[in-house]
């Protein structure tokens, strides 16, 4: 199946993505740009809450593919997002105890989907993506995914440390991968569940692995010191289902 890269480029167009209800992930708009057309654009992204960064000349023409941008880029989920309310409803109408994915500064798109090929994979009910600092679902997400995409779903959050507080609050326990946390055979990942994964290079944050009640080790024998975060996330959620089956 083919996805394409939806970029939405020229100020006419933006503007009417942005009326139409079509989720825009980021918006590059060129830097010192103050005219009408564009201040509706920056109020539409205000309401909207997207991600807006401001951008040369020079980097607009490189991310254009019409070569007509007229100062503005957005660029437009590939798949609408879901809320976490819809995965908690997704796991009650299955009479299962919840399973969600929370990803912590995953840039990489091939990871993300990755990931949500894993969480398909294992019967989980969703991945719960940060708004900023994280890739969006992209073209190369929706491509990675191998089709999951279609079928689990992804929420975008303004802060993790908080949902994390939220879903507690539903039952939820928390388990975030680090090495220098207890090995994962020893703990017990029954029950209602949020898998938190960080990052190669700087794993899950500070402030959201506090909101963790557990820190799971996955056992190393070679002479590297860390997985991919997709080999990681999916070896944990491995052991999370295989302890559900039991």
């Amino acid at each position: 199946m083919e996805y394409e890269e939806l970029t939405i480029e020229g100020r006419n167009a933006v503007i009417e993505a942005f009326r139409s209800g079509k989720t825009i992930d980021k918006l590059y708009l060129l830097e010192g740009c103050q005219d009408g057309p564009v201040m509706t654009i920056k109020r539409e992204a205000k309401k909207c809450d997207t991600l807006v960064k401001y951008v040369t000349r020079e980097r607009l023409n490189q991310l254009s593919q019409t070569g007509k941008h007229q100062g503005v880029i957005a660029v437009a989920a590939a798949y609408e997002y879901a809320s976490v309310d819809d995965m908690l409803r997704a796991a009650k109408e299955k009479g299962e105890p919840p399973f969600l994915f929370l990803l912590d500064n995953i840039e990489d798109p091939h990871n993300l989907g990755a990931i949500i090929r894993t969480a398909n994979l294992v019967g989980g009910h969703g991945v719960i993506i940060p708004r900023n600092r994280a890739v969006g679902l992209t073209a190369t997400v929706a491509k990675a995914s191998a089709g999951a995409l279609n079928y689990t779903p992804v929420a975008k959050v303004t802060n993790l440390a908080k949902t994390i507080e939220d879903l507690k609050k539903e039952g939820l326990w928390f388990v975030c991968a680090d090495m220098g946390g207890t090995p994962m055979y020893e703990l017990n990942l029954k029950g209602p569940m949020g898998l938190v994964i960080g990052s190669e290079g700087e794993g899950v944050g500070r402030l959201v692995k506090e909101k963790c009640d557990m820190t799971a080790a996955i056992p190393m024998k070679g002479d590297i010191d860390s997985l991919n975060a997709s080999v990681a996330a999916g070896v944990l959620a491995y052991e999370i289902l295989r302890q559900r089956m039991m």
